[in-house]
């Protein structure tokens, strides 16, 4: 069963179209959401939470449709936007109030456990906060009603070092449930590389690849070669090249040119030359 599915959806802005995007997400699976700034990423959170309406297709959430006409599903999705909103002239003892009342399901003791974790001031109201914190209050709270989907985007942002890799064994401890999934957006790839099951490539509203990230090094290899040696390689093995003073970097299929020694793919690099490398 899959926690997400777009069929065909279609949405346009000046200047801007999500093109005819069919994709799924895996029930209990974390899916990395890759894509450079104006890509489409924001679009399908806010397509997925009927923020915004698609121009055609459809788009289903936890086996539902429209999200307006069932509002009771909203209890099972959790989600952390960009730009976290909550309380400004709140501290966390206070938003911790106010969303008890609003979620059926709200767990005191989990956002206690989040708060302590993640080492959120709680002698700050939310305006005085860091950007840093406040995405982790916004984390939080997201977690802390028991929800089986979580919609983060760019939530590992502002975030150092060592709190992003506690956030990343939250997220790994959190879909140990067979029904728990995960949509993580994010630009810091080496994120997606430690926890995704499967990851998606977003480019100018197009999803150019989406594969289990364990097969991706399977499929995908690096090669240094001069430009004589490129032009022998099969056409359809090479994703996409890099002109250097000293030769050309490809990345290639392994299976078609098996005969060749390849070095290993990370998924950034892999992402790169298939939008800006020499050949698209």
């Amino acid at each position: 069963m899959n926690a997400i599915e777009m069929k065909n959806v279609t949405k346009h802005w000046p200047g801007y179209t999500l093109q005819d995007l069919t994709w799924s997400v895996p029930e209990g699976m974390i899916m990395g959401l890759v894509g450079e700034n104006g890509a489409g990423k924001s679009t399908i959170m806010r397509i997925l939470l009927g923020m915004i309406r698609q121009d055609s297709g459809t788009a289903e959430v936890l086996g539902q449709t429209d999200l307006r006409a069932h509002p009771g599903i909203k209890e099972e999705i959790g989600v952390v936007m960009d730009d976290v909103n909550l309380p400004s002239a709140m501290k966390m003892n206070e938003i911790g109030m106010i969303m008890k009342g609003i979620y059926k399901n709200w767990d005191e003791d989990r956002y206690r456990e989040l708060i302590r974790t993640l080492k959120i001031p709680e002698d700050k109201t939310f305006s005085q906060m860091s950007r840093g914190n406040k995405m982790k209050a916004g984390i939080a709270c997201a977690m802390s009603h028991r929800p089986r989907l979580l919609l983060l985007d760019e939530a590992t942002s502002g975030l150092d070092p060592v709190v992003r890799d506690e956030l990343l064994d939250i997220l790994l401890d959190f879909t140990r449930e067979e029904n728990h999934t995960v949509l993580l957006s994010s630009h810091i790839v080496s994120d997606l590389e430690k926890v995704c099951d499967y990851v998606s490539f977003l480019h100018e509203g197009k999803m150019i690849l989406v594969e289990e990230k364990d097969r991706i090094k399977e499929l995908y290899g690096t090669l240094h070669c001069t430009a004589e040696e490129l032009v022998e390689l099969d056409p359809e093995a090479i994703v996409g090249t890099r002109t250097t003073p000293y030769g050309i970097d490809a990345i290639v299929r392994k299976d078609r040119i098996p005969e060749m020694e390849t070095g290993t793919v990370d998924i950034e690099d892999l992402f790169v030359f298939m939008v800006k490398g020499d050949k698209k």
